[in-house]
């Protein structure tokens, strides 16, 4: 589901500006980032592009409606964005445990009465151009998505309809269509290629799925809303929040069992999950909690609570493992996070709602 404010996000604007306000800019000896961070802006319909030396804006480009999941290609030169015609709705409200409570008759926290099925799809952007070309069709309502290592297909959670979707992208077709539980939202791929995860909210089912016969190889229970999903580098674990119990799910991703649950800080309702490039440590969105948290990947021990803006959901993490960058939704900006001494360095404007972010290495 959207992360959802994640869903009860700030108005609708159009492009903010490229303003940064900082907590502390960004030191004068701070090296050059080779990269650019794009987010997606689930209200404004655009993504917003930041240079990695500088923390600034740089452009604005318009995809559609409701660009949340967002990734680059291996090789770098296309980045993916998965639109949908669903309409918003405000995040549903929460019993004493954290669970959500939904309107009679109504479980889930989008509305297909007044959806746009024409704008449905993946859109696709040039990043050297920093334009958009066209959108491919994908199923239903998608909402995050998985590249395959070898960059012919896309792995996705089709949310309204509870299924998931393989896409062929040289031909830009479905080519397998999986039935999983109601609303899918997480989708990640083991390192070694050989199975992608899709997480499913509502009754906290998570699907193992073969990536090349698409056949459901594995389904774990873990507590209700799964946000989404990481795995380590070497793909023997994967890490998965439970945002309505604010929990950590640690998962034997070779056989795919559940191991362990690791209890977040108080009031946390973890969303967004990223391992660090060296595999030592993982961090976590909290969602209402307001903050990031960072564990040690091998003992899951909470190590630090990052304060940032409103909201955190989406979160990706430099190619140099240096800064952590989380779109705050309803605050319309983006935190960027020195990782070594686990600070927020500066708060960059964005557009409407911010869901999700991808780092694109050697972008200019």
């Amino acid at each position: 589901m959207i992360m959802k404010n994640f869903p009860g996000r700030a108005a609708c604007g159009a492009i903010v500006c490229a303003a940064i306000l900082s907590h502390a800019a960004p030191s004068q000896s701070q090296p050059v980032g080779d990269y650019q961070i794009f987010v997606s802006n689930e209200r404004s319909g655009d993504l917003t592009v930041i240079g990695g030396a500088d923390f600034k804006v740089i452009a604005t480009i318009p995809v559609g409606k409701r660009p949340r999941g967002i990734h680059v290609s291996p090789d770098g030169k296309t980045l993916y964005v998965a639109l949908s015609g669903t309409p918003i709705e405000a995040p549903p409200k929460l019993d004493a445990n954290g669970n959500p409570i939904f309107q009679k008759g109504h479980d889930d926290d989008d509305s297909d009465a007044k959806a746009d099925k024409a704008a449905d799809g993946i859109g696709v952007v040039d990043i050297a151009q920093k334009k958009f070309l066209r959108k491919i069709p994908a199923g239903s309502d998608p909402e995050q998505f998985s590249p395959s290592a070898d960059g012919k297909r896309l792995y996705i959670s089709n949310e309204d309809v509870g299924t998931a979707s393989v896409l062929n992208i040289a031909d830009e077709k479905v080519e397998h269509i999986i039935l999983v539980s109601r609303e899918p939202e997480g989708v990640g791929i083991n390192p070694n290629g050989k199975c992608f995860y899709v997480t499913c909210e509502t009754a906290g089912d998570v699907f193992a799925i073969d990536s090349q016969s698409s056949k459901v190889v594995g389904r774990i229970q873990v507590h209700p809303r799964p946000r989404s999903v990481d795995f380590l580098p070497d793909g023997s674990r994967a890490f998965i929040p439970s945002e309505s119990v604010g929990e950590m799910n640690v998962i034997d991703s070779v056989n795919h069992k559940l191991l362990q649950t690791v209890a977040l800080p108080k009031g946390s309702r973890p969303m967004c999950v990223k391992v660090a490039p060296d595999g030592s440590k993982l961090y976590v969105s909290t969602g209402r909690g307001g903050t990031i948290c960072a564990l040690d990947a091998t003992t899951c021990k909470v190590l630090a609570t990052i304060k940032v803006g409103t909201r955190p959901w989406g979160i990706a993490i430099s190619p140099d493992g240096k800064y952590l960058f989380a779109a705050n939704g309803p605050s319309n900006d983006v935190s960027v996070i020195d990782l070594a001494t686990e600070t927020e360095i500066a708060r960059v404007k964005a557009g409407g709602s911010p869901w999700g972010v991808a780092v694109v290495a050697g972008a200019r």
